[in-house]
């Protein structure tokens, strides 16, 4: 499974090298600017970068700001315009104005905060890092909004400012189908780590889905395997009770943000029934999407994909 960037990893593990470090955030953006607000870029004290705050318009700037902050042991505040040129080569049609937030390792930004957010991402736990006049924390509950959109920001205050550090976004397909040959590779544009679950091995084969993770196992034990959490989508393709089933039960007790299951109306309505005599409840069985994906009139693998993944944003956006 792909993890988060490593940006706040390699700022502690080049702190406990010894060779110093800083973590800049952008904060502020105004106009067209290249990285949304939270993006981070990681120095070393030698010069040594992880990450981009601007897409490469100006972290050559920001690099040798935070080598005197690194020397000084001082946060500083950087604001940056993007020319429309600069902006050009980035793939941005205008350019805007970002403002930086540059905290070195060590005295502003402690060691033992740096790592508990480290350990945080680790385990998939989301996440915030909190900055402002009460000092700097890691909290992993409140900021609901915030987590649910991926929104860094300020607080109300003007002072306070949050980075969200949510886990990856998760895809797992229980059916290798013509469906799902479509809709891997637009999750995975979407910023989905698709897995593909399916015993049947002329379905789930490396020729049909080249370089993608592909699971024979039976598909409730793969998915308990791979683990079921709130920020992962689960989709069901394959028609067949034998196999949706039994992963379906295990997503309906664990925390995934959407579960969708292809069929017609009747075919849901004969899975709602199962799931009922299975004990399940009402509320249970209405968090999940069936027929699968807004209903766009779609027609063919294509379009479901589209109308599947438009679903999921959806939800992961604005609420079930």
């Amino acid at each position: 499974m792909a993890q988060f960037d490593n940006i706040p990893e390699q700022a502690l593990d080049w702190y406990r090298a010894g060779k110093g470090a800083a973590l800049a955030t952008v904060v502020e953006t105004w106009g067209s600017a290249p990285r949304r607000v939270g993006s981070q870029l990681a120095i070393s004290g030698t010069g040594e970068m992880a990450g981009s705050v601007s897409g490469g318009c100006v972290e050559g700037a920001v690099v040798a700001e935070a080598l005197d902050a690194i020397e000084a042991g001082n946060p500083i505040t950087l604001e940056y315009g993007v020319s429309d040129d600069d902006a050009f080569a980035v793939g941005l049609a205008c350019g805007g104005t970002i403002r930086i937030l540059v905290e070195p390792v060590g005295v502003v930004l402690p060691e033992e905060i740096l790592a508990a957010l480290v350990a945080a991402r680790a385990a998939r736990q989301p996440v915030a890092y909190v900055t402002g006049p009460a000092g700097r924390d890691v909290m992993r509950t409140g900021h609901k909004e915030r987590f649910r959109m991926d929104r860094s920001g300020f607080e109300d205050d003007g002072q306070t400012f949050v980075t969200i550090h949510n886990p990856p976004l998760r895809l797992m397909i229980v059916g290798a189908v013509h469906i799902a040959q479509a809709l891997v590779p637009m999750a995975r544009i979407a910023g989905y780590d698709p897995v593909l679950i399916d015993p049947r091995e002329g379905f789930a084969s490396a020729a049909r889905f080249p370089g993608e993770a592909l699971l024979h196992d039976w598909p409730d034990e793969a998915v308990a395997a791979q683990g079921l959490d709130a920020r992962t989508a689960l989709v069901l393709l394959t028609h067949d009770p034998k196999l949706d089933d039994p992963a379906l039960e295990r997503a309906l007790t664990s925390d995934v943000f959407y579960i969708g299951a292809l069929g017609s109306t009747r075919t849901h309505a004969r899975r709602v029934e199962r799931l009922r005599s299975a004990g399940f409840s009402e509320a249970d069985v209405a968090r999940i999407h069936g027929p699968i994906g807004l209903d766009i009139g779609a027609t063919g693998p294509a379009e479901i994909a589209v109308a599947i993944l438009a679903e999921m944003t959806r939800v992961l956006r604005q609420g079930a």
